[in-house]
């Protein structure tokens, strides 16, 4: 597909380009034609304006005529006079073929000669160009139109080529990314569904007693539980990921992070940790209620799961400028800067902890996702097994 789409990228290119260079060194040989044209009919006309040669006004002629131009003048007695560097052998031939064109001007082929007629009472004059300088001329701008051309199109593909790889990255790093999330999110789904399985075989059979039973059946509700917690993470980032319009509110976040703390607090003292909430009163945030909610109990819930024993965790909210701060501090593992910049993908995890405390990897990217739809920024920070979430967020409504 990336391949594919590469090629497509860079064909739509050359042909763009390919017709356009067409089409202006089209237009510059015709318009360079066209000038040449009418600059050499221009001389032609100045050369029957010329007195002929042993004429009574000779003397205010020009030297002579331009080297690819003469003139053949037909006198009144039927004599034809040739002026500049004609050829006399065929003067009578192409006099006769040019008036008999009927044409005040125009171009004999078969002897590669533009002419111009002037008829007067006295005699008939036709001035002759060859046309070989300025086909010549105009062969050479082909020439270099082509040539400039293939250097063009040559930079244009190297260039199109490294582009395409530039621009077709963000797509290749989002296709592996969602063959990823595919091959994890199965990875997710099959074991619960290998354990429900497992115990729904073993409910069916006889063979074991009503203990035995109900631990079958709740394995399976635990699984069940936990499948339906993934299926809704998945789906909350399928959500974020279709860039749903969402109402955004003025929300009073000092209120709302005090309340989301709240029911943690229980959950805390039973794993023998304590949190503490301090937050600045009266801070106001423009956004969805629900949304920031969720934000905070994934907070909450990451310091949970990877707090140490008998340790503080600190949820604080601040006002900075026209921002808001909020953090999350817990004790734990050092959180290695390979980590800190692959934490908020998704499903990602550290081996130590992966499949530990029905974590699936998803919360921090769901995390910051929201963030992202608030305009803010969320980064962490990790040392000496001192572990921050940091929130950045507008203040106002």
């Amino acid at each position: 597909m990336i391949k594919k789409l590469k090629l497509k990228f860079l064909s739509v290119n050359m042909i763009i380009v390919t017709v356009m260079l067409t089409v202006i060194f089209v237009l510059i040989i015709f318009f360079t034609a066209s000038a040449s044209e009418k600059e050499n009919l221009q001389q032609l006309r100045a050369a029957l304006s010329m007195p002929p040669p042993h004429s009574d006004h000779a003397e205010d002629a020009p030297p002579s005529l331009p080297y690819q131009i003469f003139v053949i003048r037909q006198t009144p007695r039927g004599q034809l006079v040739v002026s500049g560097n004609g050829d006399y052998k065929i003067a009578e031939e192409i006099f006769n073929a040019a008036i008999a064109s009927g044409k005040r001007d125009g171009v004999l082929k078969e002897y590669n000669l533009r002419f111009c007629v002037m008829n007067t009472p006295v005699d008939k004059s036709v001035s002759f160009s060859d046309l070989s300088g300025e086909q010549a001329m105009l062969l050479q701008l082909v020439r270099t139109c082509l040539f400039i051309s293939l250097l063009a199109l040559s930079a244009f593909f190297i260039v199109s080529f490294i582009l395409a790889r530039w621009i077709v990255r963000p797509v290749e790093k989002a296709w592996e990314q969602q063959k990823q999330f595919a091959a994890d999110a199965s990875h997710e789904l099959k074991t619960p569904l290998t354990v429900i399985m497992t115990n729904a075989e073993l409910l069916r059979s006889n063979k074991y007693g009503e203990e035995k039973r109900t631990r079958f059946a709740e394995s399976i509700l635990t699984m069940a539980e936990q499948m339906r917690g993934l299926t809704e993470s998945l789906l909350e980032l399928a959500r974020s990921d279709a860039r749903t319009e969402i109402a955004f509110e003025t929300v009073d976040f000092s209120e709302l992070i005090a309340d989301s703390a709240l029911p943690f607090e229980p959950l805390f003292f039973e794993k023998g940790l304590t949190l503490r909430c301090e937050t600045k009163k009266g801070i106001t945030v423009k956004g969805s209620r629900s949304q920031l909610s969720r934000l905070a109990d994934i907070l909450l819930d990451n310091a949970l799961k990877y707090s140490y024993p008998n340790t503080e965790a600190v949820l604080s909210l601040k006002k900075r400028g026209n921002t808001c701060i909020l953090s999350m501090e817990s004790h734990g593992d050092t959180i290695s800067k390979s980590d800190l910049k692959n934490i908020f993908k998704r499903f990602y995890r550290a081996d130590k902890v992966r499949g530990m405390n029905k974590s699936y990897g998803l919360g921090l990217s769901i995390a910051e996702n929201i963030v992202k739809e608030h305009g803010g920024r969320i980064y962490a920070e990790s040392e000496g097994g001192v572990n921050r979430f940091y929130v950045k967020l507008g203040v106002g409504g």
